[in-house]
């Protein structure tokens, strides 16, 4: 079974509301999306698509990759969130992004990492990113600067490039997925 990217990023994008609409928070923050931790966000993107159909058996969290679709994608995940669930600028909050060094745990690092992986599915970076609405501090420039750092400092050939945006989320701080949700980078191997 194959799922092309634009569908793709449509059933993740879906899959992060149907866990904010839960409302239940992650560990002692306050309720919605925003705050979950990478892994255990992952954990629950994967059993919401797990149970879509086509996706049934097919997805499975891993190490390397972060999220697997048998037979179709392999996907890196990275968040983008500029604020604490408490809504105090977070420190270093983009540094998930930009360290371009192999074996960082940068989304640079994911495509050099994605690059060496030898899986016939097709590689992707995912960044999900959380903004204020209106944004108080726009991820548009660092999803910019990332991918001048992939493209013209590490020479990673970087494909298509999917959007999202779900507004009126749950928490009070993250309030909006914004476009940088679904934005994927397809490895050219």
């Amino acid at each position: 079974m194959s799922i092309n990217l634009k569908k793709l990023t449509r059933e993740i994008a879906d899959a992060l509301v149907t866990i904010d609409q839960s409302r239940v928070p992650f560990r002692q923050f306050k309720p919605g999306v925003g705050p979950y931790g990478e892994p255990q966000l992952l954990k629950e993107i994967a059993r919401i698509l797990d149970s879509r159909e086509g996706m049934k058996g097919l997805v499975k969290t891993r190490r390397t990759p972060d999220l697997l679709i048998k037979d179709s994608w392999a996907l890196e995940f990275k968040i983008a969130r500029p604020f604490r669930d408490n809504g105090v600028q977070a420190e270093n909050w983009s540094v998930n992004l930009l360290h371009p060094y192999e074996g960082n745990v940068s989304s640079i690092g994911d495509c050099i990492k994605l690059l060496k992986l030898s899986l016939p599915e097709r590689k992707a970076v995912v960044v999900i990113g959380y903004e204020h609405n209106p944004p108080k501090i726009p991820l548009k420039p660092l999803i910019d600067s990332f991918e001048i750092i992939a493209k013209q400092v590490m020479k990673i050939q970087l494909g298509t490039r999917e959007e999202e945006n779900r507004m009126r989320l749950f928490h009070p701080v993250h309030q909006q997925l914004r476009s940088l949700l679904g934005k994927y980078w397809v490895i050219n191997n």
